[in-house]
């Protein structure tokens, strides 16, 4: 146990590196079995109230999530499926609004496209043993995406398709952008080894 800073005990890694069963991948576990949930919720209400809370509750579990990872340590396993639920869930989200007609298949394809490449890269130089962890503008992104899906499905704003349409496209550039420098981090680690 040690200390925080609020003066109280608090636990830290509780669990090992390679447990499974832990209540952050039970957060995450949660969040994947949600999104087709979600998913169904945005193709047949679309922007709702009812829509954007389940919405926010399930993409706010991600923090949460986050937050006991780091209270009762972090596992291999929540690295792999944490982005994985991030992923169903935003691109999920993503397509069932371009079904909706609410946004533009082609910023949606740009962001699809990137988290293939991406995550076939890292996939590719785990296999040589090289780890190519997130940066923060990585997470900033993910958040990016989920308040353009939050604005497409806020009823105050669905007739006014510009207001998501616009911060899709700043997700967009961070997407990229960070799809660039998961590639630059991977082959400076190659080179270095």
């Amino acid at each position: 146990m040690t200390t925080s800073s609020v003066g109280g005990p608090r636990r830290t890694g509780s669990f090992g590196p390679s447990a499974l069963a832990t209540p952050a991948n039970a957060l995450t576990a949660a969040r994947l079995l949600l999104a087709p949930v979600v998913i169904v919720l945005i193709v047949d209400r679309g922007a709702s109230w009812e829509t954007l809370a389940i919405w926010i509750a399930v993409a706010g579990s991600d923090a949460l999530d986050g937050w006991v990872a780091r209270r009762q340590g972090s596992t291999s396993s929540g690295a792999f499926l944490d982005p994985l639920a991030d992923k169903v869930l935003v691109l999920g989200a993503l397509v069932a609004l371009v079904a909706a007609g609410t946004f533009w298949w082609v910023p949606v394809a740009l962001i699809a496209l990137r988290e293939v490449v991406i995550s076939i890269y890292r996939s590719y130089v785990g296999r040589q043993g090289i780890s190519v962890p997130a940066r923060r503008w990585a997470k900033i992104k993910t958040i990016v995406q989920e308040v353009a899906i939050g604005f497409a499905l806020l009823p105050l704003t669905s007739d006014e398709k510009w207001v998501a349409t616009m911060v899709l496209w700043v997700a967009v550039v961070l997407t990229l952008v960070t799809g660039a420098q998961y590639l630059l981090d991977g082959r400076r680690t190659q080179r270095a080894l």
